[in-house]
């Protein structure tokens, strides 16, 4: 599928610049600044070239570029980070259950978690981001009822970033809304590593898609 081809049925929007998104008009600006786009996992995302330096975007489905295409009633948003090469590295350090970012000699953080607890404990070696997401939906079963949450007050609050995948299932470092679990930095989880809200926000916007994470005992 062509670049134009592509725009025409996706809007491509940086995080905090919808409006200038949206007045974009010639394609060829697009194609001048390398963006591009790629399926991901069989679903309707995009990938957007790491060089020219952008962190976050949204894809809108069916949405409009400035090329006149009609956003539907159906249109639906997603936010989606993309992999490129990044000078970050996430450092976890289980004894000291605290986690921190080295980018460009300087450290952010460390900042307290709660980590898996010792019969699902958080796993350790060297992994790396696989996805980004903002207001990840958490599936519950209690009470035999399916409910989907989001935001802030699920059990994995708003920012979510998954590192590993094995036989268990999914690992990835999250939000909570139950700090208090962090502060104490408890072993509680099923692996997952948990942050404090305020917390996670800012290792999010830290990292990319692809960015190393060391998990040391």
């Amino acid at each position: 599928m062509s670049l134009e081809g592509y725009c025409q049925s996706r809007l491509v929007l940086r995080t905090g610049a919808i409006e200038a998104a949206q007045r974009l008009r010639p394609l060829r600006q697009l194609e001048n600044k390398a963006w591009y786009g790629l399926f991901l996992d069989g679903v309707n995302t995009l990938r957007l070239a790491r060089r020219i330096g952008l962190m976050l975007v949204r894809v809108v489905t069916i949405a409009a570029l400035a090329v006149g295409v009609v956003v539907g009633p159906s249109a639906v948003a997603q936010e989606v980070a993309y992999r490129g090469p990044s000078s970050s590295r996430i450092v976890l350090d289980l004894g000291r259950r605290q986690i921190r970012v080295l980018r460009e000699g300087q450290t952010l953080g460390p900042w307290p978690v709660a980590i898996g607890d010792p019969s699902t404990p958080t796993p350790t070696g060297d992994f790396e981001i696989l996805t980004k997401k903002v207001n990840p939906v958490y599936v519950s079963h209690k009470s035999g009822q399916r409910r989907e949450l989001s935001g802030a007050s699920s059990p994995i609050g708003d920012r979510y970033l998954a590192f590993h995948r094995n036989g268990r299932g999914e690992f990835g470092i999250h939000g909570t809304p139950w700090p208090h679990w962090v502060q104490i930095r408890a072993a509680v989880s099923l692996g997952c590593v948990r942050m404090l809200n305020t917390h996670v926000r800012q290792l999010f916007d830290a990292v990319d898609v692809g960015t190393t994470l060391e998990i040391r005992s």
